[in-house]
């Protein structure tokens, strides 16, 4: 029987194909991807030597390359490197960009590398019911002051949970089983489970700062609330401008869709 690593990596080769399409044709998660490459920018430090964690297509990696960054992409889905590897001979990238099936599961198999910047954008490590050995894995893949920035789904979504409201109890209450969530992609069933910002900080207390903590569609729709920027585009703008002045303000910081931490190895 397949294990859930192996349900996730087969659910997205076979989305592989058109998950660039799926994407870039959903305005609320190009929005959620605009928010997390600023507040990256933010602390990446020049010419930085980057880790991407479930890289995918590589929409993040071609986008950071092209900034001037070096990036080794890993991701255990071999449709998706697939594509990556596509876009890099196309892009000519090579000398920016190294891609490699890897399981960040089992991140100890890249040393001795060292990076200055590990990120995973897009909650990929929800797909793991082993986090915090993932996280205690990052400590010696970072040179003396590296930095480390993730964007997970907490248990708590707004807007998820107003869905009770529409009968819809198991979209509002999913995220709270303790055991994981059932999802499936392309007809492929895998587990799910949801983990609050304070659980990575005291995962990683011990050799990690934290250095921003950010709400990411607090008010502002998550992406399966499909084509709300196009019906509501005056409501959209408003409600980016509120997410934007409390996206750092607790209880924001772990009531959204998904939020974003950067944190620095003491």
């Amino acid at each position: 029987m397949p294990t859930n690593t192996e349900n996730v990596s087969e659910a997205f080769s076979q989305q592989s194909i058109v998950f660039d399409t799926i994407y870039r044709e959903n305005l609320l998660s190009e929005y959620m991807r605009q928010e997390f490459r600023t507040e990256l920018l933010r602390t990446l430090k020049k010419d930085a030597h980057i880790l991407e964690l479930n890289c995918g297509t590589g929409m993040d990696t071609v986008y950071f390359a092209e900034q001037g960054y070096k990036i080794f992409a890993i991701d255990n889905a071999e449709g998706m490197l697939q594509q990556l590897r596509h876009k890099v001979n196309t892009l000519q990238l090579q000398d920016r960009i190294e891609v490699q099936r890897c399981d960040f599961e089992q991140l100890e198999t890249l040393q001795p590398r060292k990076f200055d910047h590990i990120y995973s954008n897009f909650s990929g490590l929800n797909c793991t019911a082993q986090l915090d050995k993932v996280l205690q894995s990052f400590g010696p893949l970072l040179n003396p002051g590296g930095k480390v920035s993730l964007v997970i789904m907490p248990r708590i979504c707004p807007w998820e949970n107003i869905m009770v409201l529409k009968g819809k109890w198991k979209t509002a209450f999913r995220r709270f089983k303790k055991n994981g969530t059932m999802a499936h992609i392309e007809g492929v069933h895998f587990k799910t489970w949801y983990y609050n910002p304070s659980y990575v900080i005291r995962t990683l207390k011990p050799d990690f700062k934290v250095l921003s903590l950010k709400g990411i569609c607090i008010t502002v729709p998550p992406p399966f609330i499909e084509n709300f920027v196009e019906r509501y585009p005056r409501w959209f703008s408003v409600l980016q401008r509120i997410d934007r002045n409390i996206a750092r303000v607790f209880p924001f910081t772990w009531c959204c869709d998904q939020y974003m931490i950067t944190l620095q190895l003491k």
